[in-house]
């Protein structure tokens, strides 16, 4: 019986990754953290036969890869502004 609850939580993660195509990277870095968080959760509860912790993995995975994206979104910001400054600042060259 406990294999078989192992398996829905795999495919539902299978099933979710397959549509990410139309996803924004939020969206997919959300859904991957989910993901992950929930396969760990999963075994934890496999180990412990409590399948409660599939659920926290899930909602903690979740909140990992927003927390993740925000921060990636922060650099890309970053150095956008970086190069933005360097191209206002720096001299003009010559053409011959």
């Amino acid at each position: 019986m406990k294999n078989g609850l192992i398996g829905i939580p795999l495919l539902a993660g299978m099933l979710a990754i397959g549509g990410c195509a139309n996803m924004s990277q939020t969206e997919q870095r959300t859904l991957s953290g989910a993901a992950i968080g929930t396969g760990v959760g999963a075994v934890v509860g496999a180990a412990t036969g409590e399948w409660g912790w599939a659920a926290g993995g899930a909602a903690i995975g979740a909140a990992g890869g927003y927390l993740y994206d925000q921060q990636k979104q922060k650099e890309q910001r970053a150095y956008e502004q970086g190069v933005q400054a360097g191209k206002t600042k720096a001299p003009a060259t010559k053409q011959y």
